[in-house]
C-alpha cells in the first residue's frame, strides 16, 4: 500500500460476481482504497490489520468478538444461491471425506453443520486449492463456491446440494454469506455511507453489471442476470439477523465458533 494517505480507509471486497453490485463505483469513493480478493484472504487481512474494513465471510464476524457489522449491505440468499454447492459422489448420508474450497470459510462451516445435524457426520476434511476443479479431488463430497461453482462440472454426481437452498428448507431462514465488517470503533469517515451508496447504485445497474461480467466469466447473460436478481439480494434486515443468529448458535454447538460473541451492528437499519 505504498503511498497511501494515513487517512485513507483500506477496503477489501470479494472478487466474485456475487459482490459486484456491492462495489459499483466504490473504488472512486473519496477517502478509500479498494482491493479485491478471495473471501478467506480478506478475512485474514482484516484480522491482521492490513485492511480497515472488508466484505468478509459471515463466520469471520461470528468468530471474533472485536468485530462489528458496519453496513446493511451484504450478500444474502433466501433459497438456492447457485454459487455454493456440495457435489456428492456417494449419498450425502454416507460421506466420509469432504473437500473444502479454500476460498471459503462460511460455506465450509455451513456444510459441516448441515452434515452433522442431518446425519451425525463429521467427515475427514481435505483442502480444495483455488486452482483445482472438482475433478482434481477424490473426496466423497466436494464443496465449491464462487463463480466456478456456477459452471456445472462434467462429472455426474449422486447428489448435488445448493447450500443456501438446503439451509432455507431446514431452518426457514435466509442465509447471509458475507457482510461489511470492521474492528469495533474503527473510524471509517464517510466510507460506511459509501458502502450503502455503492450497493444502491449496483442494484440499480444490475443488468449493466451482468452484461459487463457475463462474457468475462463465460456465463450466459440470462443466467448472470437471474443469479444477481433472483438468487441473491443485498440488504441485511431482521430476518437476515435471525438467520445469522441461528447460524452462530449451531456453529457454537458444533465447536466451529467460540461462545459469547455478540453481533454488533453499526449503520444498519433495524427493519
Amino acid at each position: 500500500m505504498t503511498g497511501r494517505s494515513p487517512d485513507t480507509v483500506r477496503v477489501g471486497a470479494v472478487n466474485y460476481l456475487n459482490s459486484k453490485p456491492l462495489v459499483e463505483d466504490l473504488a472512486a469513493a473519496e477517502g478509500s482504497e479498494l482491493r479485491l480478493d478471495y473471501p478467506s484472504r480478506l478475512a485474514d487481512d482484516l484480522a491482521g490489520g492490513h485492511l480497515d474494513v472488508a466484505l468478509v465471510p459471515s463466520i469471520a464476524c461470528l468468530q471474533n468478538p472485536d468485530y462489528e457489522v458496519i453496513s446493511d449491505a451484504c450478500v444474502a440468499a433466501c433459497g438456492d444461491v447457485l454459487s455454493v454447492k456440495l457435489y456428492c459422489r456417494v449419498p450425502a448420508a454416507e460421506i466420509k471425506t469432504l473437500a473444502l474450497d479454500q476460498g471459503s470459510r462460511t460455506s465450509a462451516t455451513l456444510v459441516r453443520i448441515l452434515l452433522a445435524e442431518r446425519f451425525g457426520l463429521h467427515p475427514e476434511l481435505k483442502p480444495l486449492p483455488l486452482t483445482w476443479s472438482v475433478a482434481d479431488s477424490d473426496a466423497d463430497g466436494v464443496l465449491m463456491i464462487g463463480d466456478r461453482a456456477i459452471h456445472p462440472p462434467a462429472e455426474k454426481f449422486v447428489e448435488t446440494w445448493d447450500l443456501a437452498g438446503e439451509w432455507l428448507q431446514w431452518t426457514g431462514l435466509p442465509f447471509v454469506f458475507a457482510m461489511w465488517v470492521a474492528h469495533r470503533e474503527t473510524d471509517l469517515g464517510s466510507v460506511a455511507d459509501a458502502l450503502s451508496a455503492a450497493r444502491d447504485l449496483g442494484v440499480e445497474r444490475i443488468e449493466a453489471i451482468a452484461r459487463r461480467e457475463a462474457p468475462l466469466l463465460g456465463i450466459p447473460l440470462d443466467t448472470t442476470i437471474d443469479y444477481l436478481t433472483n438468487n441473491l439480494y443485498y440488504r441485511l434486515g431482521e430476518r437476515e439477523r435471525l438467520g445469522l443468529n441461528r447460524f452462530y448458535e449451531l456453529a457454537v454447538e458444533h465447536g466451529l465458533a467460540p461462545e459469547g460473541v455478540d453481533l454488533v451492528f453499526r449503520n444498519c437499519a433495524t427493519t
